[in-house]
């Protein structure tokens, strides 16, 4: 069968959200088309921006580091690119997949800086397991991810921080605030752009892009990452999310697109205000300890620290 964009080549691949048949090269360009399309329709960045890419060594930053210096020098967006990790403390599998960083780091010519959470915090994720077991341990690691960014993006003094998060990604977490029913969360997880006010914007160039996409990339450029799961990760609750995505996945293959769609359309009745309480919520503030962003008093990393400081972490 022969490519259906060029009619030329032989199609090896299917485009996963319309199961399009293309040649590699098309793919290719499709795959870096949808991201260039997705960062300069949003207005993502500027000319001069110093852009801190999330790198964890998966699949889904390696990627995005290669687009991201790929198209940086296609279309002289401007950008003073790095590379931002977190080693979380989780031996086996953090240790491991920071050498595949630090060997990105050399191929792709950007510098890196590394954070841990035993600098930060004084535990690692091995630490905190060890105490709490494997009940709630993706929540600690979640929380003291998603501050650790800031901090580190802070410290290499950047405009903007990119993470890896998938279309898949995306449509998981609407599914699951819906469970939750969790209005608050589900008015702004499809956000692509978060943050500002105060704090550095984060933002998903791969907010479109299809995980099969990212791992196909991956895989026919022959890119080097780490392809391990986390071993803590197992029972979190995003898995049966994703499990009942890919089933429908399966059945309708633009569902992930229209599950982000649906999320993005979705207007809650009330906005909240800062430091008002709405419904038992609070829009976000400063934590009173660390200074970092929160809807209450102590910010929920803080929370979580000084239960595990002081024994009682559940």
């Amino acid at each position: 069968m022969l490519c259906l964009v060029c009619k030329e080549k032989r199609a090896l691949v299917k485009i996963p959200s319309t199961l399009q048949p293309t040649c590699k090269e098309c793919f290719y360009a499709l795959t870096e088309e949808t991201v260039h399309k997705t960062i300069t329709e949003n207005g993502l960045f500027k000319a001069g921006d110093r852009v801190a890419i999330a790198a964890s060594g998966g699949k889904d930053s390696t990627v995005l580091a290669y687009i991201m210096c790929l198209l940086n020098e296609r279309h002289n967006y401007g950008l003073d690119l790095c590379l931002l990790s977190i080693d979380e403390g989780i031996t086996g599998y953090r240790d491991d997949s920071l050498e595949t960083v630090k060997r990105n780091e050399q191929q792709y010519g950007i510098p890196l800086k590394i954070l841990s959470y035993k600098d930060l915090y004084g535990w690692t994720m091995d630490e905190i397991v060890q105490q709490i077991g494997l009940k709630s341990n993706c929540t600690f690691c979640g929380v003291f991810r998603r501050q650790a960014l800031d901090r580190g993006a802070s410290l290499l003094k950047v405009d903007h921080i990119v993470t890896g998060h998938n279309a898949d990604d995306i449509a998981e977490t609407v599914l699951m605030n819906l469970m939750r029913g969790d209005f608050s969360r589900l008015q702004r997880c499809t956000a692509i752009k978060t943050g500002g006010s105060g704090t550095i914007p984060r933002s998903k160039p791969f907010k479109y892009t299809y995980e099969k996409e990212i791992v196909m990339y991956a895989y026919f450029k022959k890119l080097d990452y780490f392809s391990t799961e986390c071993i803590y990760s197992p029972n979190a609750y995003r898995g049966y999310a994703r499990t009942y995505l890919k089933d429908l996945e399966a059945i309708r293959p633009s569902c992930i697109l229209d599950i982000i769609k649906s999320g993005e359309h979705y207007q809650s009745p009330v906005t909240a205000k800062l430091n008002e309480e709405i419904d038992g919520k609070v829009a976000l503030g400063q934590c009173e300890r660390c200074g970092y962003m929160s809807s209450q008093k102590l910010c929920q990393a803080c929370v979580l620290l000084e239960g595990l400081n002081k024994g009682k972490a559940k």
